[in-house]
């Protein structure tokens, strides 16, 4: 499973746990509704780790627990073209 997939399923699951909207975590989150929201569509391809730790916090968990999931178990990175010489890592 791609990273970004494994972090939108996670987060879903989370919020079904915890009875939680979108909305409400962005707001005890103190981010923005449109980053939860993108990043449930896919449009995100890469949290960043700072609005990570932000969804964390809103739903008073940390990051080991947000890991702590069989989502991660065999996760992959999206792959990346070095612009400079064409390589893929």
């Amino acid at each position: 499973m791609i990273l970004t997939d494994a972090i939108n399923r996670r987060i879903q699951e989370l919020l079904n746990q915890k009875n939680m909207t979108a909305y409400k975590l962005s707001y005890r989150a103190g981010i923005s509704n449109s980053i939860i929201s993108d990043c449930k569509r896919g449009k995100v391809k890469e949290l960043t780790i700072s609005s990570l730790i932000h969804i964390c916090e809103g739903l008073d968990i940390d990051l080991k627990e947000f890991f702590d999931s069989p989502y991660f178990d065999e996760v992959e990175a999206i792959e990346r073209v070095d612009k400079d010489e064409n390589i893929v890592s």
